[in-house]
């Protein structure tokens, strides 16, 4: 029988807090959970999906995670009921950057360990920030874009959810990179929110008021899928735009080769990293304040021997 996305996570779930399975006797038991966005997303539900695994081989921890279905409200609720069930250590994505900064600092503030999964808060109340440079991507993102277009055209560029760090910092850097070409110009920004459904929609809106466009970055491979559906259906070949996408996932990989993809950047799960970074807390061992991890453009010549992050 094959399991949807949810009944997948849930029987991970299941494996990864069995309370004393595989334990060693008399070993202590840590609690760990992690407040996720939203598993609408491919990217996050894929995320917890390797957080489950990875920490079902580790016969100490008891792994529990919440789905905020994209709520900031709802998520802040879940972060209060994993403090309420006293938690070992909170890992967490914040989905607003600001509006989630409070909750998430009081919970470091009672002695909670929170180690920040690709996304930031305001201020230091955290223990680790586990992601990749969003900022440098959006530079070098700019930088392709312009080498690609000879200096000179107009782009575009599909936000992902506004309030979150990633796409915050992923729209600075760009702009600080195209200021360095003045040749291109940013003539639109549209929320696509991560989702190809959005991208859908705010590139239909982009195609129908006219305006022209030689190249678009999108902030996640997911909404370039959208965003090349949407071109495909006005009629117009995504081989003819310079598409930049970033997280590098399997659809990502297959339009980079075929041509209807110019690059995107890799951006891992961080899942490795961030069990990493949890057991090392939890030993009472000294983290960094930040685990940069690693990425790197694709563009098809890598794509024929890299394989996509899922």
């Amino acid at each position: 029988m094959k399991l949807g996305r949810r009944q997948y996570l849930q029987a991970l779930l299941a494996l990864a807090v069995a309370p004393g399975v595989f334990a060693r006797q008399g070993e202590r038991q840590y609690l760990v959970g992690f407040a996720q966005d939203t598993l609408s997303n491919d990217f996050r539900a894929a995320q917890v999906r390797q957080l489950a695994e990875r920490f079902s081989r580790i016969p100490s921890v008891n792994f529990v995670f919440s789905d905020a279905d994209g709520q900031t409200a709802k998520q802040i609720a879940d972060i209060e009921e994993f403090v309420a069930r006293k938690v070992d250590l909170l890992i967490v994505a914040p989905r607003d950057a600001k509006a989630m900064t409070p909750v998430i600092t009081d919970a470091h503030r009672r002695g909670i360990p929170v180690v920040l999964l690709t996304r930031r808060i305001e201020g230091e109340g955290y223990t680790c920030l586990v992601g990749p440079d969003d900022e440098h991507i959006g530079e070098l993102a700019a930088e392709f874009m312009a080498k690609r277009l000879r200096g000179k055209g107009a782009v575009m560029m599909l936000e992902g959810v506004p309030t979150a760090s990633t796409a915050i910092a992923r729209g600075e850097g760009f702009r600080r990179g195209l200021r360095k070409h003045p040749g291109i110009r940013l003539v639109a920004t549209k929320v696509g929110n991560y989702l190809r459904g959005d991208a859908i929609r705010a590139m239909e809106e982009m195609l129908s008021s006219g305006l022209h466009f030689d190249g678009l970055f999108a902030q996640s491979d997911s909404m370039a899928s959208g965003a090349r559906l949407a071109l495909i259906k006005a009629g117009i070949p995504p081989a003819s735009k310079t598409i930049i996408g970033i997280d590098y996932i399997a659809e990502a990989r297959k339009a980079i080769l075929e041509g209807e993809q110019t690059a995107s950047f890799v951006y891992p799960l961080c899942a490795e990293e961030a069990v990493e970074v949890s057991l090392a807390i939890l030993r009472g061992n000294k983290v960094p304040r930040r685990r940069v991890v690693a990425s790197r453009l694709v563009t098809q010549g890598e794509a024929r021997s890299l394989l996509p992050i899922f």
